[in-house]
Parts: C-alpha cells; sequence; structure tokens
C-alpha cells in the first residue's frame, strides 16, 4: 500500500498550471459561478487542457449524493437545481470561443431524472450560441432510469461518455453505489439508440485490479461497442480516500492500449497521467476520421 506522503514514481509529474488561457478560463468560471471537474477533481492536467482551448464542466452543482471511494469532489445533500446554469454555461463557451468542451456532473441521485435535462439543455443552449463547438458528455448512470439517458442523447452530443472506473470484481468497494452491469448497460443502449454518436469510458489502474480482470473489462466494452477509451493511473486524493494499491509502470499502460486497439477500439488514451477527458477532442476526431473511412469503403 502506498500512503499520500510516499514518494511517487518519476512517471508521476504534472505541470504546474498556468499560460494565458488558463488564466483566462478561471476567473470567467469565478465570474459566471461554474464548476469544472479539473479543478474539484485536482486532474493533474487541468494547464495544459485549458490552454488547448478544451474545458470539463461539472453541472448539478459540486456536491455528490454518492461517495465513491476514490472520488475527490464533496458528497452530501445537494443544493436545489439551478435551471439558469445551462445558460450562463452556454455564455461561457461564446466568450471563451473554446473549441471543445466535456460537460460532466455530480450524482444527482435525489432528482427523478438524475439531471438529464439539464445535460440537455446545455447542449442545445451551447449549440445555439456557438454552433462549431463540440460538445462531450460525460454521465452518471441515472440509476437505470433509461429514459433519461435518451433525453441526454435525443440532444444529440458529438460524444456520450460513461466511466466504469475499474474492474468487476472491485465495484463493492470503489462504486458501492453503482453496478457494473448497470453501466454497460448504459453503455450497450447508448450505442444501439444512435450509433452516430461515439460511446466512451474510462478506467483507472492501482485500485488492486489484476492484468486478466482488465482484459475481462476491455472485452465486456467491446461486447457493448465502447469505441473510445481512456485509462490512467488511480492517484489518492487525501486520507479518507482508497489508498493506492500500485503504480503501474508506463509499458503496461502502453500494453493495454495495444491490446484495446486490437479488440476494435477506435481511439485509445492510455498512460499514467491521462484522466476521462484527457485529449478528449482529439478522440472525438479520430472517431470521425473512422466513420468517414467506413462509409467511404462501403460499396455502392
Amino acid at each position: 500500500m502506498t500512503s499520500l506522503r510516499e514518494r511517487k514514481p518519476s512517471w508521476i509529474r504534472a505541470q504546474f498550471p498556468g499560460g494565458e488561457r488558463y488564466g483566462e478560463i478561471v476567473r470567467l468560471l469565478n465570474e459566471e459561478t461554474l464548476n469544472t471537474v479539473c479543478q474539484e477533481a485536482r486532474c493533474p492536467n487541468i494547464g495544459e487542457c485549458f490552454n488547448r482551448g478544451t474545458a470539463t464542466f461539472m453541472i448539478l452543482g459540486d456536491t455528490c449524493t454518492r461517495a465513491c471511494g476514490f472520488c475527490a469532489v464533496t458528497s452530501g445533500r445537494p443544493a436545489p437545481i439551478d435551471w439558469t446554469e445551462p445558460s450562463r454555461l452556454a455564455e461561457a463557451v461564446e466568450r471563451l470561443k473554446l473549441s471543445y468542451v466535456v460537460i460532466t456532473s455530480v450524482n444527482r441521485d435525489d432528482t427523478p431524472d438524475g439531471g438529464a435535462q439539464i445535460f440537455a439543455s446545455c447542449i442545445e443552449l451551447i449549440r445555439r450560441r456557438r454552433p462549431e463547438t463540440a460538445v462531450e458528455v460525460l454521465v452518471p448512470d441515472f440509476v437505470g432510469n433509461w429514459n433519461a439517458l435518451e433525453t441526454v442523447l435525443s440532444a444529440g452530443p458529438t460524444v456520450l461518455n460513461h466511466n466504469v472506473e475499474t474492474v468487476r470484481r472491485l465495484y463493492p468497494q470503489v462504486r458501492f453505489q453503482a453496478r457494473y452491469e448497470r453501466s454497460l448497460e448504459l453503455l450497450r443502449r447508448a450505442s444501439e439508440w444512435n450509433p452516430h454518436i461515439p460511446t466512451k469510458t474510462g478506467f483507472m489502474l492501482g485500485l488492486g485490479e489484476e492484468r486478466d480482470e482488465v482484459s475481462a473489462l476491455l472485452r465486456d466494452l467491446r461486447d457493448v461497442n465502447v469505441e473510445l477509451l481512456t485509462v490512467g493511473q488511480y492517484l489518492r486524493p487525501s486520507s479518507k480516500h482508497l489508498p493506492v494499491v500500485r503504480y503501474a509502470p508506463p509499458e503496461e499502460f502502453d500494453s493495454i492500449r495495444q491490446e484495446a486497439l486490437s479488440l476494435g477500439f477506435r481511439h485509445v488514451e492510455s498512460g499514467p497521467m491521462v484522466r476521462s477527458s484527457y485529449h478528449a477532442d482529439e478522440q472525438a476526431r479520430a472517431a470521425q476520421l473512422v466513420e468517414v473511412e467506413l462509409h467511404r469503403q462501403m460499396p455502392g
């Protein structure tokens, strides 16, 4: 087991956030009282992504109704839903001229649709104010409310993302309020309902998974037609969270990437510092290019 104070291996390094665009985005987020998962989850890539003109906004408040063992987001009783949030988010995207936006949320199990209508409104208003901006959504499992999922898909996101986070065996410790089968079912339904919207997921290494369990997870994800994948190293946010069992070396991430590509994933980002939204714009572009090429090769 590792501790927070234990020295991390040399490949676990992130640049100190800075740069002109970074400061601009942080200032506007404060002005519009918007949250980003980049800040709330203490993402190590925040500076790089902000300066690339991409950001991951966290809607539906900053308090989650769940308390996953790996997550730095505050858990507890959330404030009432703010129905003006989609408008403020769309305005911020327009003012910052962002090229690619990821929208995620805390879990809102206290609401009938898990916040699906807010997701849909965000997509629609961003499209209206800045049509050239691509919008990826990283959704919760909606506690199996598939009507809520359909509400989000009907708004036409560029990519539909839902993270499985870990292997099947570790769900009771890592995501004890979630269900492995439910996450797979969400991804399956999303792919079937709108095959033109690529599905995406991500998981972490370092929580105690075995390599053969990772291979089984990859196969399960391809069985439900997931196309885009992110794999990163779990980093313990605080002493209250699950400990890091081990730090996977870079070559293990490379091996997983090659295995995933051999199974048919269209694009894979796999590395110690990779997070769910890392290079999300490049992933979406890769999926679209593959789609174009497949249509080109079709006879007739």
